[in-house]
């Protein structure tokens, strides 16, 4: 799915063919373009994650490492930031605001670390506070364990709910006959945790002897996407597959999502992972995609800046290399489009409080996308 300078290159050859396969012949070009593009910030080699601050300002992660603030048209870096293990997917990922911002200042950062015994890392969460220009009273809230030296699937998005946990993702880092369908193991899971990183007395296993008790749900792969329904208040999620099986899912308490048991992709190869696409006890995605465009970043468009896109869902596609848009009706979709087509590796999207969509691409930065 994503590719590294880190990797050996015929790992970089795999990833890069096998993930986009054939072209996707079920998506639609628009017949008119009604935005044009505007490059906010650029000198970001792979931005992950963008918050937008109270003051306008754009924070974005770069996955090596350097935290950017941009405001009134300049960039400086954020000094203090986590101390990440770059390798592979892992680095400096996702970024959230509290849903009380404005109040607690507490700003939310997902990161793959090296801390703990095991060598390598694995993906961590935590959160501090931005003073001036410096990141203040830093908190680690979870810690995935153990470490490992494979470079793939972090996860990892983080969003709040409609109640204000704080829900996360861990990709099953390359583990997949262990991880995703192992309560008491990290990876392939989404987390819910209190905003202060305690575990709520509600979750799904915290009376299951050895579970992880952060765990919400299970059997996933590697999501990088995650999203709150404008509407229903609900938890959406995407994931990449292998080669086809990119999938859509509505997170629910404790409900297994089935990899790498069921699935509707195949290994890099062209073998079977699985001759089942279900199975009793098991979650069928709300949608899947087969080639798989390697999705990363979600957001639902809820402005009236958008006329023709409200209640759409915007998904970035790294292999394909556009922003998709998807039409929804009753939980279905009824619609795909691509947008901004051939622009590079779409990382990130974000519908920003000025009701604007910001879009970031790697190697080049983050775009805004103005109506006409």
């Amino acid at each position: 799915m994503q590719n590294s300078l880190l990797f050996p290159i015929f790992f970089v050859v795999l990833l890069s063919t096998s993930c986009a396969q054939t072209r996707d012949k079920d998506i639609n070009t628009p017949k008119t373009i009604d935005f044009t593009k505007e490059l906010v910030v650029d000198g970001i080699q792979n931005g992950w994650g963008m918050v937008f601050l109270p003051d306008g300002a754009i924070l974005t992660s770069d996955k090596a490492g350097r935290l950017l603030l941009h405001t009134s048209g300049n960039t400086k870096e954020i000094e203090n930031p986590p101390k990440v293990y770059n390798r592979g997917q892992g680095g400096l990922m996702d970024i959230e605001l509290h849903p009380n911002y404005g109040k607690n200042g507490w700003i939310y950062f997902s990161y793959a670390s090296t801390e703990g015994d095991d060598k390598g890392g694995h993906t961590a969460i935590m959160r501090a506070k931005l003073a001036n220009t410096k990141l203040v009273d830093i908190q680690q809230l979870y810690k995935a364990s153990p470490n490992s030296t494979r470079g793939q699937h972090f996860g990892s998005r983080i969003e709040f709910d409609q109640n204000g946990y704080l829900c996360f993702s861990i990709g099953e880092r390359g583990n997949r006959d262990v991880n995703p369908q192992d309560i008491t193991r990290d990876g392939g899971k989404i987390y819910r945790l209190h905003d202060d990183g305690s575990i709520p007395k509600d979750n799904p296993f915290v009376n299951q002897s050895g579970a992880k008790k952060a765990i919400w749900s299970y059997g996933h792969r590697n999501p990088q996407g995650l999203a709150l329904h404008p509407e229903t208040g609900a938890l959406w999620e995407h994931e990449h597959g292998p080669r086809g099986g990119d999938e859509i899912n509505i997170i629910q308490k404790g409900k297994n999502y089935g990899w790498p048991i069921v699935t509707y992709g195949i290994n890099y190869s062209g073998t079977k992972i699985t001759d089942e696409t279900s199975k009793p006890g098991m979650e069928q995605p709300l949608y899947q995609w087969t080639p798989s465009i390697a999705p990363s970043g979600m957001t639902f468009v809820t402005s009236d800046k958008y006329p023709k896109w409200k209640g759409s869902l915007l998904v970035g596609s790294l292999a394909f290399q556009y922003l998709e848009r998807l039409e929804l009706k009753n939980n279905k979709v009824i619609y795909r489009e691509k947008l901004l087509d051939g622009i590079g590796r779409v990382r990130n999207v974000r519908q920003a409080p000025d009701g604007f969509i910001y879009v970031s691409v790697e190697g080049q930065g983050i775009y805004r996308l103005v109506p006409k």
